[in-house]
């Protein structure tokens, strides 16, 4: 237990000292939620506020996690974590528990905002809401840690960036897939980022919510079952 311990304080110790990261998972929800709110141009919160939950678990999986641990193991500092006394699990708890604990604080961040400065109240339910959260945050992980654990870090670094800015512009977060083509709306509701936005979204709203979980999932058990196949430490 202590070893665990000390490296999930060193994880989240980590985790604050990365600037660029805070800036992606923290700061830019809460901005695009004010900014959405203050000129209600992207629907009611209803809508906003779910998908921006979505937004922000999935910047720290994929963006956050996934940037991280590819230059982890470009310095070779994932080589000699494993060649430590430090039990293999135990790092991979301790990352999935600093990832975690990034996350509540930015729910909490958005939910406090939302509910605080412009009335928002959740109209379903918050327990499938963090179910789905937790589902879209393995499967957004499983997603960084296969970039991560098979391509450069720098590539790593552009990829996990572009498929944010993908995923913002097509995964429903923000603007309805509606306002989409009839084509490309299509092909964005099979991509995780609009099924884990659907999923919260209905959660929160008492709309669809299994349907769109089933299909979050099974991103989520093809991406975790990939990284664990190809990932390489060195």
């Amino acid at each position: 237990m202590r070893p665990f311990l000390a490296q999930l304080g060193m994880e989240l110790r980590l985790s604050l000292r990365r600037g660029e990261n805070l800036l992606v998972t923290i700061v830019v929800p809460l901005t695009l939620l004010v900014f959405f709110a203050a000129l209600n141009i992207a629907g009611p919160l209803e809508f906003l506020v779910p998908g921006l939950l979505a937004l922000a678990v999935m910047s720290t999986g994929m963006v956050s996690l996934g940037i991280a641990t590819a230059y982890e193991r470009y310095y070779g500092v994932l080589t000699r974590l494993i060649g430590s006394p430090l039990p293999p699990s135990s790092l991979l708890l301790a990352k999935t528990g600093a990832t975690l604990a990034v996350e509540v604080v930015q729910v909490v961040l958005l939910v406090g905002v939302a509910s605080l400065v412009y009335g928002w109240r959740p109209t379903g339910s918050p327990g499938l809401a963090l179910l789905a959260l937790l589902v879209g945050s393995l499967t957004f992980a499983g997603i960084g840690l296969l970039m991560a654990g098979t391509l450069r870090a720098e590539t790593t670094l552009a990829l996990a960036n572009g498929l944010y800015l993908l995923f913002l512009l097509l995964g429903g977060f923000v603007l309805p897939l509606e306002h989409l083509p009839i084509a490309l709306a299509a092909v964005s509701r099979v991509l995780p980022a609009a099924a884990f936005a659907d999923a919260v979204r209905g959660a929160l709203q008492g709309g669809p919510f299994w349907e769109p979980l089933a299909l979050l999932a099974a991103w989520g058990v093809v991406a975790l079952g990939l990284a664990a196949r190809t990932f390489k430490p060195e």
